[in-house]
């Protein structure tokens, strides 16, 4: 086997989570008398953490006065409501299963709250993942290697033995400051033809696909 542990990305990698967040955002900009976000815009403004989402969402941004108000506002209802709509992709599941049945530990890493993080894995993929890292006070988020080399820490795996997916720019940067190989996927928040102009050299598009691909 060419790789001992697999690091997955949350959002757009192993759960389409897009319209749990839009509602969030969108309700924090209601109580605040702001107009909604579509769901293409909360599309474009994932993968930097729930910080950079609402500063992408609200107007000014972080320079906005009620900026921190709705940050907490979206805390506190996404945190009630990350389950409402969110699901696994199709195929998912069966990625998982089949990494596991194959003796690789995994691990997922996202930027994304931590206390959600690990909800979401409870309630989806508790069977298969070693440790679920999301964003932690005084830990850097991705692109930043640090939650990556906290995962590895926690696998016990060397980086050369670890491959990192995900659906993302952000993803693929990730990786490359952590040293990890890295397959970008399709299936999520960003296409093919974004994520070969962000330099991405391995790209599945389904998961069956990811698992040739890391199993090869």
């Amino acid at each position: 086997m060419k790789y001992k542990a697999v690091i997955f990305d949350l959002d757009g990698t192993l759960l389409n989570t897009l319209e749990d967040l839009m509602d969030a955002v969108n309700y924090a900009l209601k109580q605040y008398g702001y107009p909604a976000r579509t769901l293409s815009e909360i599309r474009a403004f994932v993968g930097n953490g729930v910080r950079k989402l609402m500063e992408r969402a609200l107007p000014d941004g972080a320079d906005n006065p009620q900026f921190e108000a709705l940050l907490g506002a979206f805390r506190t209802y996404y945190t009630a409501h990350c389950e409402d709509k969110t699901h696994a992709y199709d195929g998912v599941p069966a990625l998982m299963r089949q990494l596991k049945a194959d003796g690789l530990k995994i691990a997922i890493v996202s930027n994304k709250l931590d206390s959600a993080v690990k909800e979401l894995n409870q309630s989806y993929f508790k069977d298969y993942v070693h440790a679920a890292i999301g964003e932690q006070e005084g830990v850097r988020k991705k692109p930043a290697p640090d939650m990556v080399e906290q995962a590895l820490a926690q696998l016990q795996c060397d980086k050369k033995d670890a491959v990192y997916i995900g659906d993302s720019d952000v993803d693929i940067q990730t990786a490359a400051n952590a040293g990890l190989d890295c397959i970008s996927v399709s299936w999520g928040f960003r296409d093919a033809g974004f994520l070969r102009e962000c330099g991405a050299a391995v790209i599945a598009d389904t998961p069956q696909q990811a698992y040739e691909l890391i199993t090869s």
